[in-house]
């Protein structure tokens, strides 16, 4: 079983596009319609929208963060999100709220898979897994199990938030698949796969350097003795800290950098983050394990670590379920300029 996005394919502009003049005069009266132009394909939908109903760019936000904005049909309610060339945009001044909006929305793109047992996600970069308690009221209704609930409760006509079961995180920054429990008896298997590392996960990098084929293993501490987490030295009591297992094999090496695949045989925070960086490779987009790291770093918005394959066995069928997610864009981009550079 597997999870691919696609990329919607580029095409002339309509000649039945709404000319701006008479688009604007119908904004926030009654719905308005425009077809995405040549010059327009590839930019942000805040972009888009502000340029085509001309508007300010806090109008043409606040319209899409509150579910008022439909590409091709679907509401869109991330204002960054790219639109192509050709695409249909809508604005509906009378749309559900933004809450409602954003379920819809959620239901295609986070969910790769659904039973009364699973639920597998697609986790895209920028969204907490599960909140931290610091988070503003606003930002904990947005952390991904919370979205997961809603999108649930809406699929099983059920008031409120659906149960759910955290079994597994990804860092904020972290893109890919991940699985959550719908019952306390699939935690509860789920959960002791995770033990015995007989579930599947393979993670996608872009690490400094050109990295080997290597086996990293150690124990990890909360306190290195620098505030970070990390590894033992070799000389302190191996009794200490947990056993942390990550299977490196290079891809492809760039300029300056390996594309990386890493899987792992145990799941502890920060794992792959702190093996590589230090083995003098940190990641690409590495914030916080890189005091030590003496070259140059190359430029990247987010860490770029993706969690490429998720394989367990179901909870309750034992039957053997593999999932797969290609690198978004914002990554693939990245790789493909160190190709080039």
């Amino acid at each position: 079983m597997s999870t691919k996005r696609s990329t919607p394919s580029a095409g002339k502009p309509s000649a039945s596009s709404t000319p701006k003049s008479s688009s604007a005069a119908s904004v926030g009266t009654a719905d308005a319609r425009w077809t995405v132009p040549l010059d327009l394909g590839g930019k942000s939908l805040d972009n888009v929208v502000r340029t085509l109903a001309e508007v300010s760019w806090s109008q043409a936000r606040k319209w899409i963060e509150s579910g008022k904005i439909a590409v091709d049909g679907t509401t869109w309610t991330q204002t960054t999100k790219y639109v192509p060339v050709g695409a249909t945009i809508t604005l509906h001044p009378r749309a559900p709220s933004a809450k409602a909006a954003r379920v819809a929305e959620a239901r295609d793109e986070l969910i790769a898979y659904v039973d009364a047992s699973v639920v597998v996600v697609r986790k895209p970069a920028g969204i907490s897994t599960v909140p931290f308690g610091d988070e503003s009221p606003a930002d904990r209704e947005r952390t991904l199990d919370a979205v997961v609930r809603d999108v649930l409760a809406k699929i099983d006509h059920i008031r409120g938030r659906a149960p759910l079961g955290v079994v597994q995180r990804l860092d904020k920054m972290t893109s890919g698949l991940l699985v959550f429990a719908r019952s306390f008896a699939a935690k509860k298997h789920l959960g002791q796969q995770l033990r015995d590392h007989s579930m599947r996960r393979v993670y996608l990098a872009v690490a400094h350097g050109d990295v080997p084929r290597k086996t990293f293993r150690s124990r990890l501490i909360e306190n290195r003795g620098d505030g970070l987490r990390g590894s033992l030295r070799e000389d302190e009591r191996a009794v200490e800290g947990q056993l942390a297992v990550t299977h490196v094999e290079p891809i492809e090496r760039l300029e300056g950098a390996t594309l990386i695949a890493c899987r792992l045989e145990t799941g502890r925070t920060h794992q792959i983050r702190i093996h590589l960086s230090e083995a003098g490779h940190p990641i690409v987009g590495e914030t916080v394990y890189v005091r030590n790291f003496a070259g140059p770093l190359i430029t990247s918005p987010r860490l770029l670590l993706h969690a490429k394959e998720l394989g367990f066995v179901h909870p309750r069928s034992n039957e053997m379920m593999t999932f797969e997610m290609d690198p978004p864009k914002d990554f693939l981009s990245i790789v493909e300029r160190l190709r080039s550079s």
